[in-house]
């Protein structure tokens, strides 16, 4: 493989439309390195997410992002430095280390950007969030770092719910945690919305929550990036609240997994400007 290459890959269903491959590749160009992005779906690839993920740690790749459904299944083939990953339970973010692979969460990281950019040092109050998937593991202890003072958690498992209400009680004794499976009865009185679901995607159309309960709250924020401006993300715009885009926490999980697979760096606002025109590196 040539010095210049870094191969990489997201690891995920229904990744068609992800922009990764190109934010990678776009990041590559600034270093003048060439970077080989790979969609890996396992069932184009023939195998199931165990047998491609020990087939891709065996291939020459620097390193893999993993996405939904994969980010908890991962974790166990991992090894984990940061106890705060291993508290989240998610890892979205593999790299092929000579000790084996090693597992990190840019999700928590790009979240806690991501609403500092658009809320600055506004505190979130209390939240509700819907879904308690990987990517809600990671920003619920997003939420955690940024003060959330009370947290309502919705899932149609309510077995996971309560898992990682476990979890979030652990980290932050006396929080007041309350779940349950429908999110409408959930969410009067809170101040922000926040979708972790894939509902809304390509793909999985509709919203997590009707637009009637909106009213009230102050700002939201949607994990989908595609499409960007989601019904979940219009309803609310029109109902006055503060909108945090998927598109935000996309881009700060890539810079941050950008970091960590290459330790190359990085003019974010450059690369912002790159994906926004279309820009891509051949």
């Amino acid at each position: 493989m040539p010095d210049d290459l870094i191969r990489l890959g997201l690891i995920g269903d229904n990744i068609a439309k992800s922009q990764s491959p190109r934010l990678h590749r776009l990041a590559g160009q600034q270093n003048g390195r060439r970077v080989v992005y790979d969609s890996l779906i396992p069932a184009e690839q023939g195998k199931p997410f165990d047998d491609l993920f020990a087939h891709v740690a065996q291939a020459g790749y620097r390193g893999v992002n993993v996405t939904y459904p994969y980010k908890e299944r991962v974790v166990a083939k991992v090894g984990i430095a940061d106890p705060l990953v291993r508290a989240i339970g998610a890892v979205n973010t593999v790299v092929f280390a000579p000790e084996g692979p090693q597992g990190f969460n840019t999700d928590y990281s790009g979240f806690v950007a991501a609403y500092r950019r658009v809320r600055g040092d506004a505190a979130p109050g209390p939240v509700l969030m819907i879904g308690a998937g990987g990517v809600g593991r990671a920003v619920a202890f997003g939420l955690i770092a940024l003060g959330m003072t009370e947290f309502r958690l919705a899932d149609r498992d309510l077995a996971k719910a309560e898992a990682l209400a476990e979890a979030l009680r652990a980290a932050r004794p006396g929080l007041p945690v309350t779940t349950g499976t429908d999110a409408a009865a959930l969410a009067a009185g809170v101040a922000g919305i926040v979708n972790c679901t894939p509902v809304g995607m390509v793909g999985y159309g509709g919203t997590p929550l009707a637009a009637e309960h909106l009213a009230g709250a102050a700002w939201c924020f949607d994990a989908v990036y595609t499409p960007v401006d989601t019904p979940f993300l219009q309803d609310a715009a029109a109902a006055g609240l503060q909108v945090i885009s998927g598109y935000e926490l996309f881009v700060g999980q890539g810079v941050d997994a950008w970091a960590i697979f290459t330790g190359l760096p990085l003019d974010e606002a450059r690369l912002r400007a790159d994906l926004a025109e279309g820009r891509d590196a051949r």
